[in-house]
């Protein structure tokens, strides 16, 4: 076969392999590039180019700026404002959650946004006694359109910018991509608001996974089972914390005598009470002894770090580690080197002072330096899927542009479709880029269809701008399934849903989608 069937044979070879689900996302990726090599499609250095691809870098250090708010307590700050504020009704919760979530991810990226307020929802669905289902699966969607109004919202934007450039246009400013955003945004509150009470469904879910981590649920219960007088506020502070651990079978403390306001030897953390494990016996009085036992219970207090180096000595078992209960604290230690470090990094890519990805590893850096994070925090926040299936996929991408193949379907659309009307060759093109992005990875998505797209603009001599912007309001419609995107799986347990509740309120808003992508981007980017 010559190189356009083989790029043809190995797009279609992904999209199944990505449907079935059988096979991995990062296997798919890399069998992408490998095949591509192989057929002699690419050459090697040209089939591992994604691997070093700017683009794939600039991606994973966003990660590790999201993971530093979510570090540092940032995103639960947000959290409790919302709980604070005492706010009820679901459309004023919607309206307000929804305006949160789509600024939280348009910096920290729609998974991040998602995961930081979804036991907030849950917390605050429970309180104002509405059903989870009513308000999550909104949740998810408002990430997604929230995702549109900065550079940094989704892998996307920046795809679609490198694409413009590669095309012979210009890349998007930071801010460039909230022209067609916050109408977007605006239109899927106010259709969440108004419709999503009508078209989701009350429904409870079987079961919720592990319970949100909330520092004050948490403090209630120790002092319940402990006998222990400190309030919230002692136990969890920016430097200090309090961590609870299992002894287990063949730990060297068995046997040791123990009591209240004693020091462990190497970490110098207080002992706040003991409390008898699977024996049922009542806990010990605050000021007595005990002598340890396997399955026996310890609350201790001290520094987080040593906290942290304590529950992996291998001498006990965290309950609940230590780290997920510091995430809980609001503006924890380091939360203002984070956002200063991130509103640098902002302002370097709204001025375009330096590439992009220069300012996301100045920003890692600065987060690594300044230890808000450390090197295994940094390499644990990296999704490593979400960076191999990128590095993996543009090879593709490039293979379509470099052997003919998007020509080629660009020559078969423009035949169908005519060359005179590049509003319904965009429609087209969006259409197609909607339809795959509900089964497939949207970035896999656009990386294949944007040198189709090039090609179309090309052959209608049009500016590639409205095309590459469009592409970006249609990938981010993936609301008709839960495979969707991560996000739409995300709420899927927690809010008790079946596959069709999504297309159900997601149908007319990716009709939204479509007409902001192809009424309204040629009016900011005219043809």
């Amino acid at each position: 076969m010559d190189p356009v069937a083989w790029t043809f044979a190995i797009l279609g070879l992904a999209v199944v392999a990505f449907l079935s689900g059988r096979i991995a996302l990062e296997v798919v990726a890399v069998g992408v590039a490998l095949a591509l090599w192989a057929t002699g499609v690419l050459t090697l250095p040209e089939a591992l180019a994604g691997f070093g691809d700017a683009t794939v870098i600039f991606i994973a250090s966003l990660f590790v700026v999201s993971e530093s708010l979510d570090a540092t307590g940032v995103t639960a700050w947000v959290g409790q404002q919302v709980m604070r504020r005492g706010i009820t009704g679901r459309g004023r919760l919607v309206v307000v959650l929804g305006l949160m979530v789509a600024v939280l991810a348009a910096f920290i990226s729609i998974n991040g946004a998602v995961a930081a307020l979804l036991p907030v929802v849950v917390v605050v669905a429970v309180k104002a006694r509405i059903v989870p289902s009513r308000l999550l699966i909104p949740l998810a969607f408002a990430a997604s359109a929230g995702s549109l109004l900065t550079l940094t919202g989704t892998p996307v934007n920046i795809v679609v910018s490198d694409a413009a450039v590669a095309a012979g246009g210009r890349a998007f400013g930071f801010f460039e991509f909230a022209l067609a955003g916050v109408p977007v945004v605006a239109l899927t509150i106010a259709y969440l608001a108004l419709f999503g009470d009508r078209l989701l469904p009350a429904r409870s879910a079987d079961q919720l996974g592990d319970p949100p981590t909330d520092a004050s649920e948490v403090a209630r219960g120790w002092r319940d089972s402990y006998q222990v007088s400190l309030d919230t506020g002692r136990m969890f502070s920016v430097e200090e914390g309090v961590a609870e651990v299992l002894i287990p079978p063949r730990s060297s403390l068995v046997g040791r005598t123990v009591f209240p306001g004693m020091t462990t030897r190497r970490e110098n953390l207080v002992i706040l009470a003991v409390r008898r494990g699977a024996e049922g016996e009542a806990a010990p009085r605050p000021d007595g002894e005990v002598t340890l036992r396997p399955g026996d219970a310890v609350l201790v207090q001290g520094p987080w770090e040593s906290l942290e180096r304590y529950v992996h000595t291998g001498d006990v078992t965290p309950v609940t580690s230590p780290q997920s209960l510091r995430r809980a604290v609001p503006l924890g230690r380091g939360a203002k080197r984070a956002l200063v470090i991130l509103a640098i990094m902002v302002v370097l890519l709204a001025t375009g002072v330096v590439p992009p990805v220069v300012a996301g590893l100045l920003a890692a850096g600065a987060l690594l330096v300044t230890r808000v994070l450390s090197i295994p925090q940094t390499y644990r926040a990296i999704s490593w899927t979400t960076v191999v299936l990128i590095a993996g996929m543009i090879p593709l991408s490039s293979a379509f542009l470099s052997t003919g193949a998007a020509d080629v379907v660009a020559g078969a659309l423009l035949t169908w479709i005519g060359d005179t009307s590049p509003h319904l060759a965009l429609l087209v093109l969006c259409l197609v880029t909607v339809v795959l992005g509900q089964f497939i990875s949207n970035v896999a998505t656009v990386l294949v269809v944007a040198p189709i797209a090039a090609s179309v603009s090309a052959a209608l001599d049009t500016s590639i701008q409205p095309f590459m912007m469009a592409l970006t309001v249609a990938g981010a419609a993936s609301f008709l399934t839960p495979i969707a995107t991560p996000v739409n799986l995300m709420v899927m347990q927690p809010g008790g849903y079946r596959f069709g509740d999504y297309w159900r309120l997601g149908l007319p808003l990716v009709i939204v989608f479509v007409a902001v992508a192809v009424l309204w981007v040629p009016v900011i980017w005219p043809f």
